[in-house]
């Protein structure tokens, strides 16, 4: 007898990074890492678990950046190469661990690589997306929308319109990758304003996903803590996350991905082998990146780090797997002593944590949905379906607050990236203003600017690049590629205002920021 239920939920975003000026960049290698650690490794375990006929349900963010360039044929070029240039070094790390201890795990990369690649090619037919449409379109995968890029929508509040487009190019993106519109969405950084739940009804979103205490401190306060969604003053579904669930999942230090057995993410041959051998694997200037090959296990706290075993590994994540399985069945078995309906447990993570930073992440879950199958106690179930059993749910008012440190706002403004703002909240009222302006009267080529204009907006709205600035990695980067997309819009704007086209410089722009081919100005208007 089913006693409550399981929401998994995996967040897969990456910032939309596309440089066909170069043959390799680096933050380009984002993505590769994602789709041969995260992307393709849990694909091919939903198409195990479907070939075995054990029942599954997850719930996956597919973001429109991530979407755009999973799409892309340029990225998905460089990508091909990318997986030949990593199986051509597999090919010499056999040759070169011959009849050493490392000779194994060199054998199981090469494997891995080249197994990467068969699936591919072969059941995705060399397009990452098809994969998730394939199980979206069996009800096996719930797959919602973001922010159209990830933009940080409290802060873009200032300007409704700003969070309206957001919303609503995130709508289209959606429907034109998958055919369909998104039930559900992801909140960038699950961040929450009083309000915008009227935005998202108005986008046809059923449900999002927000932390413990925008549901614990909602108004008024829910019967049922996260255990039971609640409805906003607009009818829109909240989920709650569960801090027990995740925090075993997601906790380095006290949750299953510290464990010794598992591999090691920061031992990588691509730092540890001699240059000269090394170079053509790494990036062109020399800077030592990580090649995805990692022989040892993180074995202690210590510098210390014995030879990694992907077999016992593997054995790991099954007793993980049968650990959080029970501990989930407890859960729900105390919590349904308490509640007149059903229980549900939301356990949201980000996607990269399986497979990129958690290595065996995938085959954990794959075991874990198998040991729901076998003891039929919990079921896996997505948001949508909760919402279809009609329970009646709390009317309460969410909480503003996020999901990153200390649970508000700070990340994404401090004193390291608050310089940002003025640019984005000026750039806002600019678009509004011209959307305004030009919606019934501009020429062909007014018109190709003010949508290049709009997607140097989204971009330049992007959370990543505060919250890079914020931990100080890809610092450089991230205030590069904010300033790249403010000089782009006022150029476009300084264009418009004295009627002139810099073909070249258009021609650039458009090849690099090539992201939402759909778009149209007019979402700006506020005028009818």
């Amino acid at each position: 007898m089913i006693q409550g239920y399981w929401i998994p939920v995996l967040h897969s975003h990456l910032p939309f990074v596309k440089h066909p000026e170069y043959e390799n960049f680096l933050e380009e290698f984002w993505l590769f890492e994602a789709i041969s650690e995260c992307y393709i490794p849990l694909l091919k375990r939903l198409k195990k678990l479907e070939d075995e006929n054990i029942d599954f349900a997850l719930t996956v963010s597919v973001t429109p950046p991530l979407a755009e360039m999973l799409d892309d044929e340029h990225l998905m070029e460089k990508y091909e190469r990318y997986l030949d240039k990593l199986i051509e070094l597999g090919e010499k790390e056999v040759i070169r661990t011959a009849n050493s201890e490392y000779e194994n795990i060199a054998k199981f990369y090469l494997y891995f690589f080249k197994e990467t690649k068969e699936f591919f090619d072969g059941f995705l037919n060399k397009k990452v997306l098809n994969g998730y449409r394939y199980f979206y379109d069996k009800n096996k995968l719930e797959i919602i929308t973001c922010g159209a890029t990830h933009g940080f929508l409290p802060l873009l509040s200032v300007n409704k319109q700003a969070v309206v487009a957001q919303i609503k190019v995130a709508v289209m993106s959606h429907i034109k990758h998958f055919n369909k519109p998104p039930k559900g969405i992801w909140l960038p950084e699950c961040a929450y304003y009083d309000g915008l739940d009227e935005i998202l009804k108005e986008n046809g979103i059923e449900f999002f996903i927000l932390d413990a205490h925008g549901i614990v401190y909602a108004n008024p306060t829910p019967k049922y803590g996260v255990y039971a969604p609640i409805m906003t003053p607009n009818k829109v579904a909240v989920f709650g996350r569960d801090n027990e669930s995740s925090k075993q999942v997601w906790s380095s230090k006290e949750g299953y991905p510290g464990d010794f057995c598992y591999r090691d993410f920061y031992r990588d041959i691509g730092y540890d082998l001699d240059f000269e051998y090394i170079k053509d694997y790494i990036n062109p200037d020399g800077a030592r990146v990580f090649t995805g090959f990692k022989y040892h296990k993180i074995t202690g706290n210590s510098d210390y780090k014995e030879i990694y075993d992907p077999y016992i590994a593997s054995l790991k994540t099954i007793e993980h797997a049968q650990n959080f399985h029970f501990n989930r069945e407890k859960q729900i078995q105390n919590i349904s002593l308490l509640m007149d309906k059903a229980p549900m447990v939301v356990s949201p993570y980000d996607a990269e944590l399986f497979g990129h930073w958690w290595f065996e992440g995938p085959e954990f879950l794959y075991n874990m949905f198998k040991e729901i199958d076998k003891h039929k106690v919990i079921k896996a179930i997505t948001p949508a379906q909760y919402i279809d059993m009609s329970y009646d749910n709390t009317v309460a008012k969410p909480h503003p607050s996020s999901w990153g440190d200390e649970g508000y706002y700070d990340v994404w403004l401090n004193k390291s990236n608050d310089w940002i703002y003025r640019h984005l909240h000026e750039m806002a009222d600019v678009m509004v203003e011209f959307a305004n302006i030009y919606k019934n009267s501009a020429t062909q080529n007014q018109e190709r600017l003010l949508n290049q204009m709009a997607r140097e907006l989204l971009l330049a709205q992007s959370s990543d690049w505060a919250f890079l600035m914020t931990t100080a990695t890809a610092t450089e980067y991230s205030v590069a590629r904010t300033k790249e997309h403010i000089h782009n819009f006022f150029k476009i704007k300084d264009m418009i205002d004295n009627n002139y086209f810099d073909n070249d410089f258009f021609t650039k722009i458009g090849d690099k920021n090539s992201i939402f081919d759909f778009i149209d100005f007019k979402i700006y208007c506020t005028k009818q």
